[in-house]
């Protein structure tokens, strides 16, 4: 075995010796509730700027075909 696999291994055999819980991935719905709230805060704010940019693309690419169009009206 390696030696990182003996030493995680000794850990999860001293932890359980000792009484203290071992570490299985567990967290509270408290936590899993604020992470996934959280994360969805960045969701939202992450969209508004790709909203944004977007909105910004559009007005770009209007304001290019209504030059197209005055410059062929005028000619």
């Amino acid at each position: 075995m390696s030696r990182s696999l003996e030493q995680a291994i000794s850990r999860f055999g001293r932890k359980q010796a000792h009484g203290e819980p071992a570490e299985t991935g567990h967290v509270s719905a408290a936590a899993f509730r604020a992470a996934i709230e959280q994360r969805m805060r960045s969701l939202e704010r992450e969209f508004g700027d790709v909203k944004g940019r977007l909105n910004g693309l559009i007005f770009v690419v209007i304001g290019a075909v209504i030059t197209q169009l005055i410059l062929k009206v005028i000619q």
